[in-house]
């Protein structure tokens, strides 16, 4: 790619993003950068919010997996619909009705500062973790597609990613990241037709030509009802969709923060259904386009990497598309790591100052933490770097997924369970760090001796054990009065 062209390409688009933000900051108060005053059109989260659910890794993984596990994934994403029900009509509903700028001040209203502390930190641990090292690797696939042909360290590859995200962010907050999000969604949108336009013109295919193309193709199998035991069994996936969008989505400050800039519940819940409705068709264009990419590889000899999530950045960067294919591959990558990584910056600012610092109203306060967040998720990719290790990478995954079924077990006690049941709240937090390492030794447990491979159902057991533990802990104390 030509260093000169990149730049510009890269200049336009940052220009267009910081144009966005000063239309859309406004005087820039606390309530601007936390809810959005509450002013936002739904059809725009909606959109939005499908760009930052798909990150940069998404964006190369779901082609890639389609050799390892076929067209599978869409199981799961069918799945997401029932889960984006159950967080527009359980959870929407508590959320607006009791004004939170947060959703962990929920655990507060129903248990009290320690449970609404405890769930504050999962969410920092998880989303801090998570965002770093999706971050890291889309950092790494832009230094090996640009940044190393312009001679740029990677260091200074990462400050300015971060540096970039910062700036255009950091008066508005969620107000402006509503229509970045919906920009960077085009972008990414865009990008993922054209490089399958790529591959098409390349092969001198028509639409009906593809379409046989992909249905021919063994990796085309959708369902997977005939062993139980496989991670990609239909029920395994259908019902771990449903539950990651509830925990990943209803329970996720990331994703909520958007949600309640709604200008009312109505709208805040036609935004979930139509964004869990737009995955489906979003999803199946990914997973065409890898049965695409390995058919093409196919039939010109290519020889493939080993891991599917670098196949994508071989033949858009090794020139096997052409150029055309790796401009909108290196565009649709960073907008779908800016989509992600603004929101994330933007949820934990949140989450430091309101839950953990309890400052909501000071304006000061909030343009630092943004900031120390910003260069703590900085300092997290270079020691990624430095460890220059996929086992440490593959390690703070585990622990991130670990981190959610907490959430889920504390918001399901309290929603489920009558009010006047409090479980003894000290023993909350040791009860949300002993669920996922219980998780984690069955996990291994059940490989040893039934040879049984946990998948996401893993995040129902580990939410289930935390609400058992709290409802254990109501023997040692219980509290009659309502709530």
């Amino acid at each position: 790619m030509s260093a000169l062209l990149f730049l510009l390409v890269a200049a336009a688009y940052f220009l267009v993003l910081m144009g966005v933000s000063k239309l859309t900051a406004g005087r820039a108060t606390n309530d601007t950068f936390y809810r959005g005053e509450r002013r936002s059109p739904w059809w725009a989260v909606a959109f939005g919010m499908l760009g930052a659910s798909l990150s940069g890794v998404t964006f190369v993984s779901v082609p890639g997996m389609v050799r390892d596990s076929d067209m599978t994934y869409l199981q799961m994403c069918l799945g997401f619909i029932p889960g984006y029900l159950m967080v527009a009509f359980v959870l929407l509903p508590v959320y607006y009705r009791l004004g939170l700028t947060t959703i962990y001040g929920y655990l507060q209203r129903r248990f009290g500062s320690v449970s609404y502390r405890t769930g504050a930190s999962f969410f920092l641990l998880s989303k801090l973790l998570g965002a770093a090292v999706r971050l890291y690797l889309v950092c790494l696939i832009l230094q090996r597609v640009v940044f190393d042909a312009m001679g740029w360290p990677f260091w200074a590859s990462a400050v300015l990613i971060l540096l970039l995200i910062w700036l255009y962010s950091r008066r508005g907050g969620i107000a402006t990241l509503v229509w970045t999000d919906c920009l960077q969604t085009v972008v990414l949108l865009v990008a993922l037709v054209l490089i399958i336009c790529s591959i098409l013109s390349a092969e001198g295919w028509g639409t009906g030509d593809a379409v046989r193309a992909i249905a021919e193709s063994p990796m085309s199998r959708i369902f997977e009802f005939s062993d139980r035991a496989s991670r990609q069994y239909f029920w395994k996936q259908f019902l771990s969709g449903a539950f990651i969008v509830v925990v990943m989505t209803g329970l996720d400050q990331d994703m909520m923060q958007k949600n309640l800039t709604c200008r009312t519940l109505h709208d805040s819940q036609k935004n979930m259904i139509v964004n869990g409705l737009l995955y489906v068709p979003v999803n199946l264009l990914f997973l065409s386009l890898g049965v695409l990419m390995y058919v093409f590889a196919a039939h010109r000899g290519i020889v493939l990497p080993a891991s599917g999530d670098e196949v994508m950045p071989l033949l858009c960067a090794g020139g096997y598309l052409g150029q055309a294919a790796l401009y909108c591959f290196t565009l649709g990558i960073a907008a779908a790591a800016f989509s992600s990584a603004d929101s994330a910056l933007t949820a934990l600012t949140t989450s430091v100052c309101v839950d953990i610092l309890r400052r909501q109203d000071d304006e000061r306060l909030r343009r630092r933490m943004h900031l120390v967040v910003t260069a703590v998720v900085l300092a997290a990719i270079l020691v990624f770097r430095a460890l220059n290790s996929t086992s440490v990478i593959d390690a703070v995954y585990i622990i991130a997924s670990y981190t959610y079924g907490p959430l889920l077990g504390l918001f399901a006690f309290g929603l489920f369970v009558p009010a006047r049941v409090r479980p003894r709240e000290p023993f909350i937090p040791y009860i949300c760090v002993a669920s996922p390492v219980v998780c984690y030794v069955l996990s291994q447990v059940a490989v040893s001796v039934w040879n049984y491979h946990f998948g996401y159902e893993l995040l129902l057991l580990n939410g289930a054990l935390t609400a058992l533990g709290m409802a254990l802990s109501t023997f040692f104390f219980v509290k009659k009065d309502n709530v």
